[in-house]
């Protein structure tokens, strides 16, 4: 018989999960940073810079204001990090480089036919000189070539200059990593040179037991999900992912359950805990793990959430970058913030509670993370809007 929990302990499951379940460090250092990359299985990238880059946000959420220096230059050796598409562009713990060897396998099959007309002796020298000339973007290449005009309707990679598709090609296949950020720019460097030879080298993985470990990952991380929200974590498909759901259902590895008012049978991880009621307050990424998969957020929070970056400005409904603010045990708020780093100024262009929701309670809180986030970030001040219900608790709670 297929146990059944309630929609609350499903929430709770799942803000244990990622960590929303943990009173912050005092003081947060490399091993919380770490803490965190082991128990999210990977980090999110995004080139959107409003506020401040999406990777760095995750660990502010759950550690509040630590170190940024940490995740700058360096991170990748210090924290032992590579990047690959796992979920989209990700920092991922380097033991879990041999999963990807398959889709690195994949990409040399996938690239082949759009890199057909490609000069494979400019394939070549890119590769040689970065070889002979150490970790660089594209930039710093001698002949980065200029990006094709097309007829503006060519999607991805034809409009791109021929540098920067020759080191997509050999980061898609492996042949280079990327071993830093400039900017946000990848650094493009040799495996042999960046990811130890116990994992380069290791045997390689099929693709039904890297499938089977993602799944185990994203369950851990998860605490609780869909076949589909398991899948999503490294961007599984489905009919792939479904076999293998079903032989860790029969292994132990998960469980299966029904969650109240969830259309579709879940799966727990079998060292899933809740300790009783989650005292949690952070403001969130759009592509914080615990929310990056929208219906599942809607599914656990009752909250609908779409990001409007590229939404024409008429027609949001709430900004440009909001993100969700997290209160107990719910998803209380929202807010619409950009970064003035010119005036020192954290901006909250918007400001909304959600229905039910009392702002005199949200707004004090909410008002103590955004003083925290702004220290964090190096801002001097906390500035209001007019747009949204929240505004006037808002700026009185920051008085």
């Amino acid at each position: 018989m297929t146990d059944s929990i309630s929609k609350l302990e499903a929430r709770r499951i799942a803000l244990t999960a990622q960590g929303f379940a943990e009173p912050r460090p005092e003081t947060a250092d490399r091993g919380d940073i770490r803490g965190v990359i082991n128990r999210l299985g990977l980090i999110q990238l995004d080139s959107v810079n409003v506020a401040v880059r999406t990777h760095y946000m995750p660990f502010f959420s759950r550690l509040g204001a630590y170190p940024i220096e940490l995740l700058d230059d360096g991170a990748h050796e210090r924290f032992d990090l590579f990047e690959y598409w796992a979920h989209v562009a990700s920092l991922v713990p380097v033991e879990q480089y041999p999963l990807f060897r398959h889709r690195m396998d994949d990409g040399i099959k996938r690239r082949s036919r759009t890199l057909c007309t490609a000069d494979a002796e400019y394939l070549d020298l890119i590769l040689e000189e970065i070889r002979t000339r150490g970790p660089l973007t594209i930039r710093e290449l001698e002949d980065p070539g200029k990006r094709s005009v097309g007829d503006g309707r060519s999607p991805g990679w034809w409009n791109r200059a021929p540098g920067k598709v020759a080191l997509e090609y050999h980061f898609a296949t492996g042949d280079l990593t990327s071993v830093a950020r400039r900017g946000f720019s990848r650094v493009y460097d040799l495996p042999e040179r960046a990811i130890p030879s116990e994992y380069r080298d290791a045997e390689p993985v099929s693709r039904e037991e890297a499938h089977r470990e993602f799944l185990r990952i994203a369950a851990r991380a998860h605490g609780i999900g869909t076949g589909s929200d398991l899948a999503d974590y490294y961007r599984i498909r489905m009919p792939e992912a479904r076999p293998r759901l079903a032989e860790l259902v029969e292994c132990g590895d998960l469980r299966e359950v029904e969650v109240e008012g969830w259309d579709r049978k879940a799966y727990l991880h079998p060292e899933a805990s809740t300790n009783g009621a989650v005292d949690a307050r952070a403001i969130l990424s759009p592509f914080d793990s615990l929310i990056w998969e929208r219906d599942r957020t809607e599914r656990l929070f009752d909250f609908f959430y779409r990001i409007e970056i590229y939404v024409p400005e008429k027609k949001r409904q709430y900004g440009y970058y909001v993100l969700p603010f997290l209160l107990g045990e719910d998803l209380v708020a929202r807010v619409d913030v950009k970064a003035e780093r010119d005036s020192g100024t954290l901006r909250v262009r918007g400001a909304f509670f959600e229905d039910g929701q009392d702002p005199e309670r949200v707004a004090p809180a909410l008002a103590a993370e955004l003083k925290l986030m702004a220290r964090w970030l190096g801002m001097k001040q906390v500035r209001v809007g007019r747009k949204g219900n929240l505004c006037s608790a808002l700026r009185e709670a920051l008085r």
